[in-house]
């Protein structure tokens, strides 16, 4: 196959990809796990973690599939002692990297004080040292554990909502998944954020943006086989390891995914979008023009990253009747 040449960065967003260039690079290869993991535990976390005090923090931990402690947080609402629905949030990290108290929640709670929801955020463990089905198990328990204890946490378990970006959007596609497979909790959304769905690394997307953006197929390989246990792009490959391997995508809560037109996921996340479609499913599927994988959270203040941002408000309003 012939690579086509890869679609135009936005201007706005080229700028800042320049920016950042020196600190990010768009090619993880194993190696590296190690010290990316160790430069990024010396960051400070900034934010508001409170939004101005209409959340409390709350430190739980539930046990894994095999008995391990897993933790987790939970932001519940001070503005009222009503039972809440739940933004269920899956960090990213292309597997190997990332935490559960990122750089992220603040504007989640942002987000939930608009809907009246609490939020929780799992601290799933990683790949490669815990492959598959380890972080989806861990996922989908905590989401379990939360919603079986509903009443002592405060819960209306008739608003779910599962979400997560990047890695985090794949496993809350795949946690969707198990809770239709098992009969498990009942959502009523999952908000995928340019999620991370597709083991086979080799769609025109993936070839097009080697070496480039933030998020290129070398990396993608790191991640998967990490997860995969070097089984990537093999036969065998668990849907929920893999969203984009399961057969059927009929009986899933309605789903918001998005995408940069500029970044190795597109080609997946898209097809996903119309495999909901053709299965009688519910999805709206936005595609950001000249957009790289993470835009929104490199470039939060660019014209494109705050168009992005502005959609899923009005989705999730819309979805959950608030």
């Amino acid at each position: 196959m012939t690579t086509p040449p890869p679609p135009p960065f936005d201007p706005e967003l080229s700028a800042a990809l320049a920016l950042i260039g020196d600190q990010i690079t768009p090619s993880i290869t194993p190696d590296l796990i190690d010290a990316i993991r160790t430069a990024r535990a010396g960051l400070p976390v900034e934010g508001d973690f409170a939004h101005g005090g209409d959340f409390t923090e709350h430190a739980l931990t539930f046990p894994g599939r095999d008995g391990a402690d897993v933790p987790l947080l939970l932001w519940r609402p001070t503005w009222t002692t009503e039972p809440t629905g739940l933004l269920y949030w899956i960090h990213g990290g292309g597997m190997i990297l990332g935490t559960h108290r990122g750089p992220e929640i603040p504007d989640l709670l942002a987000t939930a004080r608009e809907l009246g929801l609490a939020v929780a955020s799992v601290g799933y463990r990683l790949a490669p040292e815990h492959p598959h089905p380890t972080p989806v198990e861990d996922c989908y328990a905590g989401l379990v554990h939360l919603t079986s204890g509903a009443a002592a946490h405060g819960l209306d378990t008739a608003r779910v909502v599962v979400g997560g970006a990047s890695a985090g959007g794949g496993l809350a596609a795949a946690t969707a998944l198990l809770a239709r497979d098992r009969g498990g909790p009942a959502l009523a959304a999952q908000l995928l954020i340019y999620p991370m769905l597709d083991d086979r690394n080799d769609s025109v997307s993936a070839h097009q943006m080697a070496g480039l953006g933030v998020w290129d197929r070398t990396s993608n390989d790191t991640g998967w086989n990490a997860l995969l246990g070097g089984a990537a792009g093999g036969p065998d490959t668990s849907p929920y390891a893999a969203p984009a391997r399961a057969a059927d995508l009929s009986g899933l809560p309605p789903a918001f995914l998005d995408v940069g037109s500029a970044e190795t996921f597109r080609d997946e996340v898209v097809d996903y979008a119309a495999r909901i479609w053709r299965a009688g499913g519910v999805a709206e599927l936005h595609v950001w023009p000249g957009a790289f994988h993470g835009f929104d959270s490199f470039a939060p203040h660019a014209a494109l990253s705050r168009q992005a941002t502005a959609a899923r408000l009005p989705w999730l309003r819309r979805t959950l009747g608030v």
